[in-house]
């Protein structure tokens, strides 16, 4: 098995995405919210990627975080989730350095729940997960919203430097764009400022898809100063772009399978000329799942799928994964 005896790094993986479905389905059953399904297989397939061929965009994939999202509407849900994901990872991948990023307000039922509790719950979900698994280092990672209004991403960056003693490590910022047009970026900069002044890391969602993808990643490189981009694969084509990211240090997080499944990238080869475009540029990445229950893989199945189609030899999976580790907000304060 490749790297056996190595402890993984995921950088990025969604709590939405990380808890097991039997899981989920006891959370939703103990809250007593309505499921559209009442047989536990179909909502297996309602909250994961059950269809081999992928969804068609992301919105679709959007569709399937609303459900997983409203089951996680509770502070006990929280908890559990997250307690869950940490512990999950290091039982089944051996993951001894694990961010799990989420938005909180999309955990509070509109402002029903105090934003406060659910954070407080994550933390002590991760709490509880640290003290079983002390070999993992592990952090949470807040994410704004691109149909955010400006104060709302402005609560949410607030909040990740109030928790930030607890175990928030970083911001983001994901989610659909607004009637599907390339998002100005600049409107978070005073946000991801205070984020960076506080110590907090800072990962940004840009360059999966979309026609403007290519523009969004030149502007989030110069205008935020990232620590590091989700996805940025659509820098593969473009030799400026990589020279720009490459020069700033931006690491990307890659994601092989939740690619293919929406269709970001068409095939495996375009997966194989993405890395080693990447590789021949010298554009530092990290391998990542985007949220494995969802996507119906697990990280070492990641490093096997880009191994597999000579994507990346032995030693390249090693240098990714061991970039994971130095990459990583966990204890960047301390460092």
């Amino acid at each position: 098995m490749l790297l056996a005896d190595e402890g993984l790094a995921e950088l990025h993986t969604h709590l939405g995405g990380s808890v097991a479905s039997d899981i989920m389905w006891s959370l939703a059953h103990e809250q007593g919210i309505a499921l559209p399904v009442k047989d536990y297989w179909a909502f297996d397939a309602l909250v994961t990627v059950s269809d081999p061929r992928g969804v068609q965009n992301l919105d679709e994939l959007d569709a399937i975080y609303h459900w997983t999202e409203l089951i996680q509407s509770s502070p006990l849900a929280v908890e559990r989730s997250v307690h869950a994901a940490i512990g999950g990872a290091y039982r089944s991948q051996r993951i001894t350095t694990l961010e799990v990023r989420f938005n909180p307000m999309k955990r509070n039922r509109g402002g029903e729940r105090d934003l406060d509790h659910i954070i407080l719950a994550a933390t002590r979900g991760l709490d509880l997960a640290r003290l079983e698994y002390p070999q993992v280092r592990a952090g949470l990672i807040l994410m704004m919203d691109r149909t955010f209004d400006r104060r709302q991403n402005e609560v949410i960056v607030d909040k990740a430097v109030r928790w930030s003693s607890r175990g928030v490590v970083g911001v983001d910022i994901a989610g659909p764009r607004p009637g599907g047009l390339r998002y100005d970026y600049t409107q978070v900069s005073a946000m991801v400022e205070t984020a960076r002044e506080a110590g907090l890391g800072i990962t940004i969602h840009v360059g999966e898809e979309g026609a403007t993808g290519g523009e969004e990643i030149g502007e989030v490189v110069e205008s935020l100063r990232p620590d590091r981009i989700g996805h940025g694969i659509l820098a593969a084509h473009d030799p400026g772009l990589m020279e720009l990211i490459r020069e700033a240090g931006v690491v990307l997080e890659i994601c092989p399978t939740s690619n293919l499944l929406t269709k970001a990238l068409a095939d495996e080869e375009e997966v194989r000329e993405t890395f080693r475009r990447f590789a021949e540029h010298d554009v530092p990445f990290t391998i990542a799942t985007d949220g494995p229950e969802m996507m119906r893989t697990h990280l070492r199945d990641e490093f096997a799928l880009v191994h597999r189609i000579g994507a990346l030899d032995e030693a390249g999976l090693a240098q990714a994964n061991a970039r994971g580790h130095a990459a990583s907000f966990v204890g960047r304060t301390e460092r």
